[in-house]
């Protein structure tokens, strides 16, 4: 091969790989883009993770409300039948002692 072959084929590709070297880089080569959109990837998950979180504690306090009511009243009807029985219990007693 001559010299000027030589030139020819090496301009040749440098001209061949130009283009993908310039399309390869950072529109703004401070910046990393990857690592900024992780970063808002992981907010945006920690975002959903902290309502998922809220729901579920509203849904079990809610649920803890309910059960408390619920069995506060039962308790007290118990409470109101035994002290009906006792009163009841007293009186025949009364009537009838042994």
């Amino acid at each position: 091969m001559t010299k000027k072959s030589v030139s020819t084929l090496l301009l040749g590709a440098a001209l061949a790989c130009a283009p993908a070297l310039a399309w390869s880089q950072q529109p703004y080569p401070g910046e990393d883009h990857r690592a900024k959109q992780d970063a808002r990837n992981a907010g945006h998950e920690a975002k959903e993770a902290a309502k998922d979180t809220g729901h579920a504690v509203k849904h079990g306090t809610s649920k803890a409300y309910h059960s408390t009511k619920q069995h506060t009243k039962n308790a007290a009807h118990k409470t109101k039948n035994a002290t009906k029985g006792a009163v009841n219990g007293a009186k025949e007693g009364a009537k009838d002692p042994q």
